[in-house]
């Protein structure tokens, strides 16, 4: 019986794992040169504007008010244990401005349009029409990638936007109707609670969010093979590392705009 090597297991497992990070890093740095470089294609980037802002629209919508009511309930039923429930509507500002609004939007964001984009690029990839755009002379990251890096980047913070107006109306409608909080009372304590860098830093983490969808979803379709077996593994990693690079980038970025003034216990 033969018996494996621990060691050699470990030292395959590592090497596989620094091959595929420099991939990464080389598809990045490739992509983001051709998207910072003229030429450009207007036409194609409106309509991945399209796709990937106005199309997500309504799933983002949703997401965002049953998200800014769950968290007004919950904020409550927390804070009626210490007669705090006046600071509902000043947590759920924060929390939907900094957090919750940018996270989920984009986590919803990247289950459907990384899929997508892997899954169109992924079919052009077997069905080598991709080596096709490269024998008529058109380079593919100009035509296939930048333009979807450059609508991910633009779309995201307008949706997160979005998200964190429609986020703080749902907790405004749970706790107004059903936890008899006084309207313009509700309303005018978001207000003086909230601050511009609130808002502005959620829109910060957006913009990264968009790439990383983007990119993810470019770089799984681009190195997609095996048919249609390999388009839908594509797909499935797209998702996967869209959303883990997403909650890796928001602590960190988190960690860079608002650590300064934490102290350690």
């Amino acid at each position: 019986m033969k018996v494996t090597n621990p060691f050699a297991v470990i030292g395959r497992s590592t090497l596989g794992g620094l091959r595929a990070t420099g991939h990464l890093a080389g598809f990045v740095t490739t992509a983001v040169r051709h998207t910072l470089a003229p030429p450009y294609y207007p036409r194609l980037i409106f309509e991945q504007l399209l796709r990937i802002g106005y199309f997500s629209l309504p799933v983002v919508g949703l997401t965002a008010v049953f998200t800014g009511a769950v968290l007004a309930l919950q904020i409550y039923i927390g804070g009626a244990r210490f007669n705090a429930e006046s600071i509902v509507p000043n947590i759920v500002v924060l929390g939907i401005t900094r957090e919750l609004g940018p996270v989920i939007a984009s986590l919803m964001v990247a289950g459907r349009v990384s899929a997508a984009i892997a899954a169109e690029i992924g079919t052009m990839r077997v069905t080598e029409q991709i080596d096709a755009l490269t024998t008529l002379s058109t380079n593919p990251f100009k035509y296939l990638v930048a333009p979807r890096l450059l609508a991910g980047v633009i779309a995201l913070p307008i949706l997160v936007l979005i998200a964190d107006i429609i986020g703080v109306m749902g907790g405004y409608l749970v706790a107004t109707q059903g936890l008899g909080f006084n309207s313009a009372v509700y309303i005018q304590n978001s207000y003086d609670f909230m601050e511009v860098s609130d808002v502005m830093s959620g829109l910060y983490k957006a913009s990264v969010f968009g790439f990383i969808i983007a990119m993810m979803g470019c770089y799984q379709g681009f190195h997609s093979q095996g048919g249609a077996q390999g388009v839908g593994r594509a797909t499935t990693n797209a998702v996967v590392m869209a959303s883990i690079f997403i909650l890796a980038a928001n602590y960190l970025m988190t960690s860079l705009i608002f650590n300064e003034g934490v102290t350690p216990l």
